[in-house]
């Protein structure tokens, strides 16, 4: 099969598409899906760079969602037939023609569902939804402050924390990214570069915080906070949770050190979660898929919540498209269109 490879790591060059790539077959409990569209993420960008290594026995091929068509099904698989229309998150494998899925990890797209649109959703979706909901615990009436509004993170999170009923906020480097995130949902829009998003932040919310436990008065402050960017704005983002707050952190495009100042945490009975998606067990994997099958996936169909699209191209362009993100401009996702990158004997 055609896959994207990454023979020695390095900048976006560092890609080549192989011909010859040895296509995988499905243990009992997968699927062998043809792949049609592929999402790009930053973690590909990561492991593009030499940052971010697979998990130990995962492929070495980037990719972590993809939409396409079911070719075969392991002989434990029941509920998936050859030839359904399928959504699927990834430990990695994307980038190319034919990719290995666990059956738990899919999501069913009917056929007045755009396919290709599909890719842009299940990094994002399960990303999102699992930590701001399965682990955070948001809820209807509290506050949602997510950093890089405009990327496809924070497109998803917009919209789906509408849909809880929570108030959202986020914060964009561009009035470009400020006024669609404001057309998305978003209750309020920090521009990190004008302002300073822990007293912006402390001052929205202070006119309408969301309640405290037990009905305590609440007081100023995110009641979570889903940051990508790690180290550089770990003490900001303590200062800016409300009591009782969460923040989790998904990235580390800040950097991977830092100092707190423990009394600010203890005082303000203040939580901060570390979590990642590729390297959980297929089992937890699982149970995130079907919580979203269940929960997100129906918002998803209705139209409640869409996927954000920058830019569809071609897969032997994915150096391309991986740089989109790195520039910062894009809006939402950029995709990969697999299906057309040659004809499968």
């Amino acid at each position: 099969m055609r896959a994207m490879t990454i023979p020695q790591p390095g900048g976006p060059e560092a890609l080549v598409l192989a011909d010859d790539v040895e296509a995988p077959v499905p243990g009992p409990d997968s699927v062998l899906v043809r792949v049609d569209t592929a999402g790009i993420n930053r973690a590909d960008i990561l492991q593009r760079q030499g940052h971010y290594d697979p998990p130990a026995g995962a492929t070495r091929i980037p990719g972590l969602e993809v939409s396409g068509t079911i070719e075969s099904v392991g002989s434990a698989v029941t509920d998936w037939q050859p030839g359904d229309r399928v959504a699927a998150l990834l430990t990695g494998g994307g980038y190319a023609e034919f990719v290995d899925v666990p059956a738990g990890q899919l999501l069913p797209v009917p056929d007045d569902f755009d396919l290709t649109a599909a890719a842009a959703l299940p990094e994002v979706m399960s990303t999102v939804y699992s930590n701001v909901v399965m682990e955070a615990g948001l809820r209807a009436g509290e506050w949602l402050l997510v950093h890089g509004g405009g990327s496809g993170i924070g497109t998803c999170a917009i919209q789906l924390a509408r849909a809880l009923g929570a108030r959202v906020a986020v914060t964009v480097g561009s009035e470009r990214k400020a006024a669609f995130c404001r057309e998305l949902g978003a209750d309020a829009v920090i521009n990190y570069r004008e302002e300073d998003f822990v007293s912006r932040i402390r001052e929205i919310t202070a006119a309408d915080p969301a309640p405290g436990p037990a009905g305590e008065p609440g007081t100023p402050g995110a009641n979570v906070i889903l940051d990508l960017i790690g180290a550089k704005y770990l003490e900001r983002n303590i200062k800016a949770l409300a009591n009782d707050g969460r923040l989790v952190i998904i990235g580390m495009q800040g950097g991977v050190k830092a100092e707190i100042n423990l009394a600010r945490l203890l005082t303000g009975r203040k939580h901060v979660l570390g979590t990642t998606l590729r390297a959980r067990p297929d089992a937890q994997k699982a149970q995130i898929g079907a919580a979203v099958r269940e929960h997100v996936w129906p918002l998803v169909l209705d139209g409640t919540i869409r996927p954000v699209i920058h830019d569809t191209i071609p897969l032997a362009e994915a150096g391309r498209g991986q740089s989109m993100l790195e520039d910062g401009d894009s809006i939402g996702k950029v995709l990969l269109r697999v299906a057309d990158a040659a004809p499968t004997a």
